[in-house]
């Protein structure tokens, strides 16, 4: 059993489940010629997914073709908690921080023509690199918030959290609807438009709000 700790928080943390939302930006809802959604779209990419800032995403080139950065606001879960109020979401929340939610387009739509969930597309080893979490202490508001991603110094993506359908307490009440939520949960919470492909070599950074950053290369496999 792997013993993943969440970067930059005081207490130790360890990553549990990964739970990502999409369409969660109207533009990039857009883009991918998908509806604005009326409730969260919520997925999860397993453990093996979770890679740190210097590290690298690994493409598997006989899998897939078409790899897609999606960089997104993270939150890591404090405490234990079921079926939240939304007023009170906010006291389960022990950090931010600026992820990237790697996703094979290519299987993604082969999977979605077949209406099977996209656990493949998403959940391949190192598609999820996390950079370093901040309390929330240290974020005025999460949702005034520059959201951005570079591939070899090009800006691809520059948003702002504010932006998002649904808001962090809407977010960790709903998921807390359906599946308890833990200390070391993580919550991918979307991204803004400008996703595009991902090839050996790049050098992708990322950042959130200026106290969030992540550094990966993208190799082949």
């Amino acid at each position: 059993m792997r013993n993943i700790k969440i970067p930059g928080l005081r207490n130790t943390y360890s990553i549990n489940t990964v739970f990502c939302i999409g369409r969660n930006y109207a533009e990039h809802a857009q883009e991918l010629g998908n509806e604005i959604p009326e409730l969260p779209v919520v997925f999860t990419k397993p453990i093996n997914a979770v890679t740190f800032d210097g590290g690298e995403v690994l493409i598997p080139r006989d899998l897939t073709e078409d790899v897609h950065h999606e960089v997104e606001m993270v939150i890591a879960i404090g405490k234990f908690g079921f079926q939240i109020p939304v007023e009170h979401a906010h006291e389960y929340v022990a950090g931010y921080g600026v992820g990237i939610d790697v996703t094979a387009r290519d299987v993604q739509s082969a999977l979605k023509s077949q209406r099977h969930p996209w656990t493949l597309a998403k959940g391949m080893d190192t598609f999820a690199p996390i950079g370093n979490f901040v309390s929330p202490e240290q974020v005025e508001d999460p949702h005034n918030l520059n959201i951005s991603l570079s591939v070899n110094g090009e800006k691809r993506q520059n948003g702002r959290t504010g932006d998002m359908i649904f808001k962090v307490p809407a977010l960790v009440s709903y998921i807390s609807r359906y599946a308890s939520i833990y200390p070391g949960d993580l919550i991918f919470t979307g991204t803004p438009a400008g996703v595009s492909e991902l090839k050996h070599g790049d050098e992708v950074e990322a950042d959130l709000g200026g106290f969030s950053s992540l550094s990966v290369i993208v190799r082949d496999r």
